[in-house]
């Protein structure tokens, strides 16, 4: 037996210090993980500038990049916050259709790919953007872009 009784936490610790005057506000982007899911690669097409520079300040911050990095990490959120308002103001129903089908398949992109060639095509026609996986080969036809996934439940074309 244990010689000292047990002692839980059940209080939620709130820091309330306010942020620096010199860290811009930005309001929480305030979406689930299979919104945020669903439009990660239009976010990474918009943003990626936004995100090397919050990447490069962590790299030279030796270990401070949460304190020193706020103002990159702040630019970051509100380029995300911004993309997320633009799907939602102009493919409302093929996003809601694509990150509900990722919320009901445990987030599982291959179940849900016919849902996201409709978002893929909005975007890009609205937008300008257009999802491409990172260190894809460029002689490879990319996993989206398959017609028959390997893991899907059921065979044969997707969409």
């Amino acid at each position: 037996m244990a010689s000292r009784e047990p002692q839980f936490n059940q209080q939620v610790l709130v820091d309330t210090t306010p942020m620096p005057d010199h860290i811009p506000k930005v309001e929480e982007i305030g979406a689930t993980s299979a919104p945020l899911y669903s439009a990660a690669y239009f976010i990474g097409d918009r943003c990626k500038p936004y995100n090397d520079d919050f990447m490069k300040c962590k790299d030279e911050s030796n270990g401070r990049g949460e304190l020193d990095c706020l103002k990159e990490g702040r630019k970051v959120t509100r380029c995300a916050a911004s993309v997320i308002k633009d799907i939602n103001t102009h493919c409302l129903k093929s996003f809601t259709a694509h990150w509900e089908c990722l919320e009901n398949n445990n987030h599982k992109l291959w179940e849900c790919r016919a849902q996201e060639m409709k978002l893929n095509s909005c975007v890009f026609e609205k937008l300008g953007l257009k999802k491409e996986i990172p260190g894809t080969p460029e002689n490879v036809v990319p996993v989206h872009l398959r017609p028959k996934q390997l893991y899907s439940d059921w065979p044969g074309r997707q969409y």
